[in-house]
């Protein structure tokens, strides 16, 4: 196992580096893919599931958060690029959809899988119902926290008419950033429902490839779009918002460990 999982991120970080090919950025695109692949690996190690629902788990991470969210968030703060972006997002629906085949596969090769046998304590269906919206209501509470900070003391330089796009929507921008967080939520729920971990370190788990997949991994990636030091300020601002939001949905979905009392042993006097 100890040289199984480095490979099933270099061979990950292989599958990703396709999408560098047409900008010139096949290295950054492979090392963001091994980022991106280490990030999977919860979900491939410590998950008990056939071929279809192991694809289903990896597709809805790498093509609801890491391009739907991403992209169109994007579109809002540059809307000229609408109709290359959508564009992106049939076209990288499409690769992520096949890349999902391909690491779900090929972590059956590599005989990933533990065996912990951990049982999710996850709510009962009824309750998800009402804990998927206060996931996606705590994200709007952590995009309204933490993209402020991130916008008043380092991106506003970058976007001078931001307050002026999201004026114009007015009160609909929330909504649609309340539509992201219960995307997000959404998407990683099949992921918290199946990780077989206690429930603080698959909230973890879930919290780094939330924040990786959408946008930590992308983002070292150059583009034409964003200069280098504003890409890594939006890594940590969406460390701030999306890994807050993958724990926050764990939390509210998986239940605490029932306490199991220690067994008393009773001695008699001879």
């Amino acid at each position: 196992m100890n040289w199984r999982i480095p490979l099933f991120c270099l061979l990950g970080g292989l599958c990703f580096s396709v999408t560098g090919l047409g900008s010139g950025h096949v290295w950054w695109s492979f090392l963001a893919g091994i980022l991106l692949t280490a990030s999977l690996v919860p979900l491939v190690r410590f998950t008990r599931l056939r071929l279809t629902p192991r694809i289903a788990i990896l597709a809805l991470v790498l093509i609801v958060i890491g391009i739907v969210c991403t992209v169109s968030e994007a579109i809002v703060f540059y809307p000229e690029t609408k109709p290359a972006m959508l564009k992106a997002l049939i076209g990288g629906s499409v690769v992520y959809l096949v890349i999902s085949c391909v690491l779900a596969v090929l972590a059956g090769v590599l005989k990933l899988y533990s065996d912990a046998d951990h049982v999710p304590e996850s709510r009962p269906i009824g309750i998800a119902f009402l804990m998927v919206p206060l996931g996606a209501l705590s994200y709007v509470v952590y995009y309204m926290i933490f993209g402020a900070l991130a916008f008043q003391l380092y991106t506003k330089q970058f976007y001078p008419h931001a307050a002026e796009q999201v004026g114009a929507l007015g009160q609909w921008f929330w909504v649609y950033q309340f539509g992201r967080g219960l995307l997000m939520t959404l998407a990683i729920l099949p992921a918290i429902y199946s990780l077989r971990l206690p429930r603080w370190k698959a909230a973890i788990a879930i919290g780094i490839v939330t924040w990786i997949a959408g946008g930590g991994a992308s983002l070292l990636v150059p583009n034409d779009l964003m200069a280098a030091q504003q890409r890594y300020a939006h890594i940590v601002e969406i460390f701030t918002q999306n890994f807050s939001l993958g724990v926050t949905a764990t939390l509210l979905l998986r239940r605490k460990a029932a306490l199991i009392p220690a067994p008393v042993h009773v001695t008699t006097a001879a």
